[in-house]
């Protein structure tokens, strides 16, 4: 699944124009390096988003096309 779709379904990034921004400011990186929104996500990746002075660092548990507000926590697991 691509890195933006995941965003949002996952409800890191509430709009998918805004998960795709976000990957095109090189705001988003998997695994230790930038990536585009293009990027297929897989169980296991490591994700880093960067909100301003805030970073989120995410571990993907599963990739799921549609998944409601109370699954969407279980696609990741947030890392300190």
């Amino acid at each position: 699944m691509r890195l933006d779709k995941w965003l949002k379904v996952s409800r890191l990034i509430k709009r998918r124009t805004v998960a795709n921004e976000a990957c095109d400011n090189a705001r988003v990186s998997a695994n230790g390096r930038p990536v585009k929104a293009s990027y297929d996500v897989k169980p296991g990746d490591v994700l880093e988003l960067r909100f301003g002075e805030r970073t989120v660092r995410v571990e993907v548990l599963a990739v799921d096309e549609h998944a409601n507000k109370a699954e969407a926590p279980a696609l990741y697991r947030e890392l300190l």
